[in-house]
């Protein structure tokens, strides 16, 4: 018997974005209003930008290499940027897969000219040496089989001394506290005016594309990467936010 979800139509998962069942795509016209259905989406979004700005202050030399991963819109390096325009010869470079994400960051960040972005998948990407390296929500996209490697690099290349900041969703660390989490977040998503059906074609869209790990796997892959100095520095239910250093 053919089971009821494989009829299903592509479904609205909210700011007039269309995803497919498994097939979450940061392609297409998701660009367009990428901006607000993340806010949207993510508690502590904003708060997040700002708590990377301040971090940064603490890792940014005024010669400094600073990556973000994933950078799509531009949006937190543009922030990240402006925040330490008193240091003009740092370079800042935002790294992204998807064309039309990086066509609306060079737009956005236009006016800042030690901004640059570069169309690569993190994984194959030739890091410079580097002080910063920020992920935000971006490897809980990257293929379980893939990220130990990633962060391994990511290690490789930071200068001694410099950042990793790392935000991502993760798992509840046992089954009663996961459900808990997830009840709320589905609250917040309602509160934020998604409906119902938008939230679950969302959560089908994501099946198999996001994949988070708890936060005990996340400590762990960066353990085996080389940081030994890990510590959180931010938590919204199943939002989490942690600063590592070489």
């Amino acid at each position: 018997m053919k089971p009821a979800s494989a009829d299903r139509l592509p479904g609205n998962v909210g700011n007039e974005i269309v995803a497919r069942r498994a097939a979450w795509s940061f392609d297409g016209g998701v660009a367009d209003t990428f901006v607000e259905h993340i806010r949207q989406s993510v508690p502590g979004y904003e708060e997040g930008h700002d708590l990377i700005c301040s971090l940064s202050d603490f890792f940014c030399q005024p010669d400094s290499v600073c990556y973000e991963l994933g950078t799509s819109t531009g949006e937190l390096i543009g922030k990240l940027a402006a925040h330490n325009a008193h240091k003009p010869k740092i370079r800042w470079i935002g790294v992204d897969t998807v064309p039309a994400m990086l066509d609306k960051a060079r737009r956005h960040c236009g006016r800042l000219p030690n901004v640059e972005f570069v169309e690569e998948d993190a994984r194959l990407l030739a890091f410079e040496k580097a002080d910063l390296i920020v992920s935000y929500y971006t490897v809980q996209f990257i293929p379980p089989r893939d990220r130990q490697n990633l962060l391994d690099r990511i290690y490789e290349a930071l200068n001694w001394g410099g950042g990793f900041i790392m935000f991502e969703k993760v798992r509840g660390p046992d089954a009663r506290f996961h459900d808990i989490f997830t009840n709320l977040y589905m609250n917040f998503k309602l509160d934020q005016g998604f409906s119902a059906d938008e939230i679950l074609s969302k959560a089908e869209s994501l099946k198999g594309v996001l994949e988070p790990f708890s936060s005990k796997g996340n400590l762990d892959m960066l353990h085996r990467a080389g940081f030994v100095d890990v510590t959180p520095v931010f938590r919204n239910l199943c939002f989490e936010g942690v600063l590592c250093i070489k």
